[in-house]
């Protein structure tokens, strides 16, 4: 609940307010499945958006979509409302739009598609995208270089199909870059190419295209200066784990380049609620963790907050974790060795409260109730309080279908702009010779499919239908056209020519290959191979006239060269196996020392309770033992009182 400069998000012994100042500082929601982190989230989503900062997160359940609805009285809510002496409360929602992945599904129980969410496949970049695909080192290499040779050929990466012709064009030509850019196998290739397979059953044909999101959209406020809340369908998504986190990992990744410094803003610029945290950092290669430490550190400038959402703060790295300031820890179970652990170590990342235990009361926590503490005015951790979690003013339950439906209907303007994919001339279609699709009349002008100015040239005057030619296409005609492609005769050009896949030729393409004619080269040459040549290529055996003019010496000097090159690549990716392998072993030693550790740490345990049960067993032995002496101790001395006078009885009748 906002009030002024800051969120009322709990109320212990004093209350708990999340300071805006404070809040691109980062945070953390942790806690045990049903212990109340998704109320939690609300209640600082709902409190962000009130106070104008627009608020980002993935709906992994389907239940964040009540942001949207105004909540319903209930008694636990108007107990809470009256014990926290609440003023001026009311249930009210959120402005929020709705976006889905496309292709991942959309419009589920009755609700229409949300807003698509698209990127392309260079804006993915190699690297997340090596990670997505699952591939080794020397494959993510490969895909390096397709990268690079498309960069350097001005080949647009947009969508999958653009990104198999790529693969298949590097493979074909993989002898001409092997020299420039290093080696290119087929298998890489191959298994790149079958990867790619999977992420297309999981909807990547759609996912990867345009109009791609421009996260610019996510930044506005409505007509009340309220923040947006985003929400990212993600119920099918979460099913596909890789393609959730590495899009979401992008989309840090995005604000951390684009968006300016801003310092040490009065409140965030963004704040981004990552949900299921854990699917981000399993099995993360150090390179890219690295830069996720990286963007955590430096984003806080630039006016963004993020908040980690996860069931155990250890399911975090700790380089992360320590950025982590503003923290709410719901309960945890702890069962296993393991698990103990992990509450000790959460528990003494809160700064000690002197009238109660972190680590019990972890353990002691109700659902709706949790540890909190939040950066005060100096930026310090404040004292750890055990407190209630405010109930948010939205709908705690998912929203109905009809409340979403009239939100994605009332954002009509940005759904049209990204609702129709748009396939402009790519990668794709550079390679295999197609034109770029017509424009639609009847888009938007920013949607319409863009081309780079090319020069324009003097077209030459068709040549007669004299005599058989062979079109760029391959096919062998008569005619001024082409009968296949429909291709117009080109114009003739004087003397034959041989192309660099060794073909002899009349036209001006290659009847083989399809390449346009080389350029002329002047003055005859005799090629080592013992052939006069007038073009650019021997006729003979299809060397150009640099190698077929080398020397014997000239010729050996550049074989030797070429074979050391390729030695050295070699013996770098050997070095870079061994040195993988010794990580990797390194790793698996460093973890069977810790499992080690822990086996030893619960036996030392188990052996402490074991020795504790039996110093109580011999205590409660020792006093059995004393209670049985004074028993008997205290009957003795009756029986023998007893029997004195007894005795004295006996003799004062004798007596008598």
């Amino acid at each position: 609940m906002l009030l002024e400069d800051k969120i009322w998000a709990g109320q212990g012994e004093n209350p708990c307010y999340l300071l805006l100042n404070q809040a691109n500082r980062h945070g953390l929601i942790a806690g045990a499945s049903g212990t109340g982190k998704t109320v939690t989230l609300k209640v600082l989503a709902e409190g962000f958006s009130r106070a104008g900062v627009p608020v980002f997160m993935a709906d992994v359940k389907g239940d964040v979509t009540g942001m949207a609805q105004p909540g319903e009285e209930n008694e636990n809510v108007t107990k809470r409302v009256n014990k926290f002496g609440i003023q001026n409360w009311s249930f009210q929602g959120c402005p929020c739009r709705f976006w889905e992945v496309a292709g991942v599904g959309a419009g589920a129980n009755g609700a229409q598609g949300g807003i698509p969410v698209r990127l392309t496949v260079s804006q993915m970049g190699p690297t997340l995208l090596s990670r997505l695909l699952g591939l080794n080192d020397v494959q993510e290499g490969v895909l390096n270089i397709v990268f690079r040779v498309a960069d350097d050929n001005k080949m647009l990466l947009i969508d999958l199909k653009d990104l198999r012709a790529m693969l298949s064009y590097v493979a074909e030509h993989s002898d001409e870059y092997t020299t420039t850019y290093g080696n290119v196998s087929a298998a890489s290739v191959g298994a790149i190419q079958r990867a790619l397979i999977s992420v297309e059953d999981q909807g990547g044909t759609e996912f990867f295209g345009e109009p791609y999101i421009d996260l610019n959209d996510w930044f506005a406020t409505d007509e009340n200066g309220q923040g947006y809340v985003n929400i990212l369908n993600a119920e099918r998504l979460i099913q596909s784990p890789q393609v959730y986190s590495m899009f979401l990992l992008w989309m840090m990744s995005d604000l951390f380049e684009t968006l300016p410094e801003v310092g040490d803003p009065d409140k965030p610029r963004f704040v981004f609620f990552f949900d299921e945290a854990h699917l981000l950092f399993n099995d993360m290669p150090k390179e890219l963790l690295n830069k996720m430490v990286q963007v955590v550190k430096l984003i806080r400038s630039k006016g963004v907050g993020i908040y980690f959402i996860t069931q155990s703060p250890s399911d975090i790295p700790d380089e992360v974790l320590a950025q982590l300031s503003n923290r709410i820890q719901h309960a945890l179970r702890a069962y296993t060795p393991a698990e103990q652990k992990a509450v000790k170590a959460a528990a003494s990342a809160f700064r000690a409260n002197p009238k109660f235990k972190s680590e019990d009361a972890i353990l002691e926590l109700g659902t709706g109730e949790a540890l909190v503490s939040f950066l005060n005015e100096d930026g310090q951790p404040s004292v750890v309080e055990r407190a209630k979690i405010l109930p948010p003013q939205c709908l705690m339950a998912a929203a109905t279908m009809d409340v979403i439906n009239q939100a994605i209907e009332g954002e009509k303007d940005i759904h049209d702009k990204y609702a129709t994919a748009i396939d402009r001339k790519s990668a794709y279609e550079e390679i295999m010779g197609i034109e770029a699709p017509d424009a639609d009349p009847d888009a938007p002008a920013d949607e319409q499919p863009q081309e780079e100015p090319a020069e324009e040239e003097p077209k030459a005057a068709a040549p007669a239908a004299a005599g058989p030619w062979t079109c760029s296409c391959g096919a062998t005609n008569e005619g001024k056209f082409c009968s296949e492609c429909g291709a117009e005769r080109p114009a003739t050009v004087d003397g034959p020519w041989t192309c660099e896949c060794g073909t002899t030729n009349e036209g001006k393409f290659c009847s083989n290959c399809g390449k346009p004619r080389s350029e002329a080269v002047s003055g005859p040459w005799t090629c080592n191979c013992g052939t006069s040549n007038e073009g650019k290529f021997c006729s003979n055996c299809g060397q150009s006239r640099e190698q077929g003019t080398m020397t014997k010496e000239q010729k050996k000097a550049a074989d030797a060269e070429a074979k050391k090159k390729a030695a050295e690549e070699e013996k770098a990716q050997r070095e870079a196996a061994r040195q993988k392998a010794a990580e990797e072993k390194a790793a698996a030693k460093e973890k069977a020392a810790e499992e080690r550790a822990e086996a030893r740490e619960a036996a030392k345990k188990a052996k402490e309770e074991e020795a504790e049960r039996k110093a109580e067993e011999k205590k409660k032995e020792k006093q059995q033992e004393q209670m049985m002496k004074t028993a008997s101790s205290i009957v003795g001395q009756v029986g023998r009182t007893a029997t004195s006078t007894l005795v004295r009885g006996v003799l004062n009748n004798l007596l008598k």
